[in-house]
């Protein structure tokens, strides 16, 4: 048996030398003032005490001085490849003979406005404001939407992470309250709410299989520029070498990613300005009058047909820009912002300028527009650094691809599969190798199929148009509901920007049956899957919500002081087994399952008891002083315990259970210290005597229980963990079984298996159960 010995100022456990172990580290008495920022130590019954804290819920990081530089400078890198690249092709894509110079000065007006509407007021300046705590997308646009209007159901294991901000009623003008309500009660509504999200993160999956290929593809096709007769195997061989390389290299993630590739992309732009800037002075001045947005107007008109039709390539001057906002929780709404107009968008303007003004003097240069307007000698260095701005142009939907999918994996609405955080100071930027490995093979057959640029241009685009729609969509929404803008000027931005929107949609659906229809099929198939599994999550859930209850509805202490059942769970007397019982509790508060189960089951209890949650957080480590939080219940000689922690912190090791044995004390300690320093505090002098027999008896007390947890850890410890099987009803009619018989298997291999975890397997017991769905 233990001993425990008090001095003046420390309480402290002395391990005995027959026992095994370790000597547990000593806990000054002195922070027993600071026991309230550390630990809950209430008494008896502790259920309704709150047990998250504000660091629980993430927070967006702010980034100011060097390390905003640091970070514009890899969103540089990373971002910008994509539509940083499109002068190669935008005016080959528009024009099919030589154009006229009103057509020429139209198709440049067209590009001026479109960037400047579209991407710099609209996504630079409006969406990036729209993000879910830092994060971007369509599907952080519903999150955020989630959180001001009760449209969807939660995770009870993620509800204490999730910051609700749901105006009152009384806060709202009435066209708000009236959108809200409608959307609250409208099951159409919340519905489509929710397909948009999705529909709009399987359209950039989508474009992140596509665009690798394409600018790949397309680079080295560049090669045949010096060398005419460089057969298609080569081609495609070199391109399907190239696009594996580039996935290799992903685990050494974004920042070391977007450091190497940022050189190469602002030596691109550079070329690009300059050269602009040399057509501008050599060549033709003059269209500059096409920043008149009445040249763009006066193109349609006069080309009608026709140039409705050419909004399928001036759209791909803006492609790529989805990714601003899918990226943004891998860099910053300042960062990208600052990127954009202080470098990026000059330099475009200053190419598709350049590349106008020359193609004025000579038309036929509007085939390779690029690199028929570079300046005398400049063709070599600027083929080099086209083909190196190509290959990274895709790394900006490969990262798109990994910010989507941990948010939509953390609402559980796809599989929980491994995702590795790669920056202890950017909290965002995030790898997940399975996805890395789907997207490098799905690309190279993507590029060995398609085999060319021209096929590939066909399907390339759709995906784009359709986010940004969905976007526009969504953030009128935000602006009503969020940010409680002015009705009126909602609606005229959303007609504004959904107008262009619909323009350039309704454009480039003609190239739906020429090879669109393949992204498209591929974002359905996606959204699918996204969705079956959070409908299967959502009746998981409803299973086991019988199970939510607290631990004084299982249990209570009988006239003679022994546990037994309630009556609901039929008031069987509870017997003791020798041990140290850690129950694995996935949502941290209520009564686990796996408790409720092992104790229906076997009708016993462990002599001392811990519910056991682990509470991640998004931060590289979580201090010591914040990491821990232990509570009592209601049930005799059990404890719960929350563990925060990082994504670099290694929590459950083998030596697991003396960590949850050295919280145990120092909670006992520290709980039995806190009414002591409020009793001196109020005592009289004379009282003297009184205090010290008074402290005298508490320590005895806390002798006596730290010793029960001593013999109860040295008995045995055992890690009890449930395993749920999940049950389809019976008459379930088909189309609802065949779905959920779907999840059940997409669930049955992917989940965490037990042997991963790095516990003693003789020690683990698992509990079976089943819940009917």
């Amino acid at each position: 048996m233990s001993t425990v010995q008090f001095t003046a100022d420390q309480i402290r456990p002395i391990k005995p030398n027959t026992a095994p172990g370790g000597v547990y580290s000593t806990r000054s008495a002195s922070n027993s003032s600071s026991i309230g920022e550390r630990y809950h130590t209430k008494h008896g019954d502790i259920e309704g005490v709150n047990l998250k804290q504000e660091g629980d819920i993430k927070h967006k990081q702010i980034f100011r001085g060097w390390l905003l530089l640091w970070l514009a400078y890899q969103a540089t890198g990373v971002i910008y490849g994509d539509i940083g690249t499109s002068p190669l092709y935008v005016y080959s894509s528009t024009f099919t003979d030589n154009p006229s110079y009103d057509d020429l000065l139209g198709a440049l007006s067209l590009i001026i406005w479109t960037l400047t509407l579209i991407v710099s007021v609209k996504y630079v300046f409006i969406v990036l404001q729209a993000d879910d705590e830092g994060e971007g997308g369509t599907f952080a646009l519903y999150t955020l939407l989630s959180r001001y209007a009760n449209i969807t159901k939660r995770d009870p294991k993620e509800e204490s992470m999730v910051k609700m901000e749901r105006y009152l009623s009384t806060d709202l003008k009435p066209s708000e309250r009236t959108v809200r309500t409608g959307l609250e009660r409208s099951r159409f509504g919340k519905a489509a709410l929710k397909v948009a999200g999705v529909l709009g993160v399987s359209l950039v999956m989508s474009d992140g299989v596509l665009t690798p290929a394409q600018s790949v593809l397309g680079a080295i096709q560049g090669l045949e520029v010096v060398n005419p007769n460089i057969s298609s195997s080569t081609i495609i061989g070199s391109s399907c070498g190239i696009l594996v390389f580039l996935f290799l290299i992903q685990p050494f993630g974004i920042t070391k990613i977007g450091s190497l590739f940022a050189p190469i992309v602002i030596i691109w732009l550079s070329f690009n300005a300059s050269f602009g800037i040399y057509n501008l002075v050599w060549y033709d001045h003059s269209v500059l009058k096409a920043f008149s947005p009445y040249f763009a107007g006066a193109y349609l008109v006069r080309n009608r047909t026709d140039g409705w039709k050419s909004l399928g390539g001036i759209l791909l001057a803006f492609t790529g820009v989805e990714a601003l906002f899918a990226d943004l929780g891998a860099f910053s709404m300042r960062a990208i912002q600052l990127s954009w107009i202080c470098f990026t968008f000059p330099s475009l303007l200053l190419a598709y300028i350049g590349q106008a003004a020359y193609i004025s003097v000579h038309p036929a240069a509007y085939s390779n527009p690029f690199f028929n307007s570079v300046p005398p000698g400049m063709l070599y260095p600027s083929l080099v650094v086209a083909i190196l701005a190509a290959i990274v142009a895709s790394q900006a939907m490969i990262t798109s691809t990994f910010q989507l999918l941990s948010q939509i994996m953390k609402l559980s609405y796809f599989p929980q599969i491994k995702m590795v955080h790669t920056s202890k100071i950017f909290h965002g930027q995030v790898y997940i190798p399975f996805a890395n490995w789907l997207l490098m093979v799905g690309t190279v057959i993507v590029t060995a199929v398609y085999n060319n640029t021209t096929s590939l241009g066909n399907a390339y685009g759709v995906c784009v148009i359709l986010v940004t729609f969905i976007t526009t969509c969504m953030v009128a929404l935000v602006a009503l509901l969020v940010w409680r803008l002015n009705p009126f000027l909602v609606l005229f931005g959303f007609l504004v920007f959904g107008s262009l929107d619909g323009a350039y949609l309704s454009s480039v659906l003609l190239k739906v049956p020429q090879g669109a229809w393949f992204t498209l099929a591929l974002a359905v198939v996606l959204s699918s899957i996204f969705i079956l599994w959070r409908f299967g999550k959502e009746e998981q859930w409803a299973a086991e919500a019988s199970d939510r209850f607290q631990p004084s509805h299982l249990v209570t202490t009988g006239a003679d002081g022994q546990l037994e059942l309630t009556s609901a769970f039929g008031g069987n007397r509870v017997t003791h087994i020798r041990g140290f019982g850690i129950f694995f509790d996935k949502a941290g508060d209520m009564t686990p399952t796996v408790f409720i189960q092992f104790l229906c089951k076997f009708l016993a209890t462990p002599d001392l008891m811990v519910f056991f949650h682990l509470r991640p957080l998004s931060t590289p480590s979580v201090s010591p002083e914040n990491r821990y939080t232990v509570t009592r219940t209601t049930i005799p000689n059990c404890f719960r315990l929350i563990i925060r922690h990082g994504y670099t912190d290694e929590v459950v090791t083998e030596d697991l259970g003396l960590l949850v044995l050295e919280q145990l004390r120092d909670f006992i300690i520290r709980e039995s210290r806190t009414p002591l320093v409020a009793t001196a505090s109020e005592k009289a002098p004379d009282g003297a005597s009184s205090s010290k027999s008074s402290d005298t008896t508490v320590e005895d007390g806390v002798a006596a229980r730290l010793a029960d947890v001593q013999r109860a850890y040295e008995t045995q410890v055992m890690y009890i963990m449930g395993k749920e099987q999940m049950r389809i009803k019976r008459r379930t009619e088909i189309g609802r079984r065949v779905v959920l018989n779907a999840f059940l298997w997409l669930r049955d291999n992917t989940r965490s298996k037990m042997a991963s975890m790095k516990i003693n397997p003789d020690q683990l017991v698992e509990v079976g159960f089943v819940k009917d769905v």
